[in-house]
């Protein structure tokens, strides 16, 4: 299972929320860069990178964040966050994104996000399925689609989706451990998908039960900044499952 740790960013700094609710914005670290090669220094290799304006404003702002981290650190970047146009997509990509998440364009604007798919191929497009009470949100995790989050997935799979960063919402940046019954269900009932487990991380003895259920990555945020999750630790698991 991959391990990929997170940055959000909101005006250029490093920060993180609870439950995607933008008031309780706790700022970790003003300097992005240094987060992302205390990560690499420490055998990471991939990036959850967020643009938290962006989310808010239905457009791509902190670019200018990942082509800082993408050109100084050799982490491969996976992009989310306001992502709505084909010139944004081609500003993060040329901004050094390896892949990039779409959530609302999915649900709002569905034949662009399938044109995406179509023209990028679905191993650079990542379906992004935050869920609340099992139903898709959307706009920053501002509001509740009528999109179930299982049949969500599925539709998109037929498009040829492979990667699906699937967040409980509730469990969001509160530390209080993953939601494994979600997971659990997404993958009994969706075959060959590469389900990336976002949300709640809160130890380290989480890590490799999500492996067990098949999890094919999982998204670790506060619990890496909180200290409840070491990156030394990281690069243990890391290195036993390499081998070196």
């Amino acid at each position: 299972m991959r391990l990929i740790p997170a940055i959000d960013i909101i005006d250029g700094k490093c920060v993180r929320l609870s439950k995607g609710d933008y008031d309780t914005k706790k700022i970790y670290n003003e300097n992005p860069l240094e987060v992302a090669k205390s990560f690499e220094a420490h055998g990471i290799q991939y990036l959850h990178l967020v643009d938290l304006d962006g989310a808010k404003s239905s457009r791509i702002v902190n670019y200018k964040v990942l082509e800082q981290i993408a050109s100084k650190t050799s982490l491969k970047i996976d992009f989310g966050g306001g992502l709505k146009s084909d010139a944004d997509l081609k500003i993060a990509f040329e901004s050094g994104a390896n892949q990039i998440t779409g959530g609302s364009i999915a649900i709002k604007q569905p034949e662009v996000f399938k044109n995406w798919i179509q023209q990028y191929g679905a191993d650079k497009i990542i379906l992004g399925a935050g869920a609340m009470n099992e139903k898709v949100a959307i706009s920053g995790w501002l509001e509740e689609s009528n999109e179930e989050v299982i049949p969500f997935i599925q539709n998109y799979q037929k498009e040829g989706i492979q990667y699906v960063i699937c967040t409980d919402i509730s469990k969001d940046g509160m530390l209080e451990g993953p939601s494994f019954e979600l997971y659990q269900r997404i993958l009994e009932q969706i075959k060959d998908v590469k389900l990336i487990a976002s949300g709640g991380i809160s130890t380290f003895d989480e890590l490799p039960k999500l492996a067990e259920l098949g999890c094919e990555g999982t998204i670790i945020g506060k619990a890496i900044y909180e200290g409840r999750i070491t990156l030394k630790q990281l690069e243990k698991y890391i290195t036993n499952l390499t081998g070196f």
